[in-house]
């Protein structure tokens, strides 16, 4: 059973999550994120608590609902799964926590929102560098293995549904 986030976490500052990634049934493989807590923790504790579900609401069973090549992957809208729902766990949507992380390059996690001070549970997989998304969507976590599966999603892969499962058993090592 995962633990409960809290942030800051005190034995683990920047925790590790980890998800299987599935097309139809056929499974893609295991990535790992690591969530910036130390930097954004409301942002990196709703990540956390929607992986883990542990608020009775989460990603898991949620799809990539747009993927664009060579820019990114949008998930988790586990509402509707079309990219017009999802909520946080702080309520329906939550303000932006700062813009102190920048959009570097492939791997980077950030907020999807329709303006400013609308983050709720969608989030981008970047496959590129977008620094042009600077100040304007909240980057609280990064990519730690498994980056292969999101090349190949964006390329063209044989895939059809992408669904994130969360399967850790302790994700704060």
């Amino acid at each position: 059973m995962p633990q409960p986030c809290t942030f800051p976490c005190p034995a683990i500052v920047n925790p590790t999550m980890f998800f299987n990634i599935t097309a139809d049934v056929e499974p893609l493989g295991s990535i790992s994120f690591k969530l910036f807590a130390d930097k954004v923790p409301k942002t990196a504790g709703n990540f956390c608590a929607l992986s883990t579900g542990e608020k009775g609401c989460g990603y898991k069973g949620s799809c990539f609902h747009r993927i664009i090549s060579g820019f990114t992957c949008q998930g988790g809208d586990f509402t509707h799964h079309n990219s017009t729902g999802g909520k946080s766990i702080y309520g329906e949507k939550f303000d932006d926590e700062n813009f102190v992380l920048k959009h570097t390059g492939p791997g980077i996690l950030f907020m999807e929102n329709a303006e400013p001070n609308t983050n709720g549970s969608q989030v981008f997989i970047c496959t590129s560098k977008t620094e042009w998304l600077n100040s304007k969507h909240v980057v609280f976590n990064q990519v730690k293995d498994g980056m292969g599966i999101f090349h190949l999603v964006v390329s063209g892969g044989p895939i059809v549904l992408h669904k994130w499962q969360d399967q850790q058993k302790d994700h704060h090592h």
